[in-house]
């Protein structure tokens, strides 16, 4: 007699009962064995969940991504103060990871409001500029005559 839990006992009726014979992928060989990446199986949930891989960096890392793409984040952004807004919020989290570093030193500063906030100028301004010689190029558009002019008009 060998002592069985009560996992081994469930399992074990559960296959004489024959509840594992139809499952779907039987007798095909399991993903990813040949995969030498000891990480397949993160590299496989963030695609499934949609995650960026960029969540699994060192917090200094993200930092300094962001503060290189912050150009083309605060590029869309509807008014001023909305991307001063976003500087400040990067800025405070910088300014929260040189109090308390975690993960590799790495030399960080601070984004400049003033810079970032005339390069979103100047951006806004020639996509302004970009969008009026594009309507200056349109054909106008034909003039709608109204219902009671219609009617009147002779034949």
């Amino acid at each position: 007699m060998r002592y069985e839990s009560a996992v081994e006992k469930a399992i074990r009726e559960a296959v004489e009962r024959g509840e594992f014979d139809d499952l779907p992928g039987k007798g095909r060989p399991l993903p990813n064995l040949t995969d030498a990446d000891e990480n397949w199986w993160i590299r496989g949930y963030l695609r499934r969940e949609g995650v960026p891989s960029d969540a699994l960096l060192p917090t200094p890392v993200q930092l300094r991504k962001e503060v290189e793409r912050l150009p083309e984040t605060v590029r869309d952004l509807p008014t001023e103060q909305a991307v001063r807004d976003l500087v400040a919020d990067l800025n405070a989290r910088i300014v929260a990871y040189l109090r308390a570093p975690d993960g590799p030193r790495l030399p960080l500063r601070r984004a400049d409001p003033e810079d970032v906030v005339e390069t979103w100028r100047v951006h806004r301004e020639a996509r302004t500029e970009a969008l009026r010689r594009a309507r200056a190029q349109e054909p106008p558009a034909p003039s709608r005559r109204r219902w009671w002019r219609r009617r009147a008009a002779p034949n």
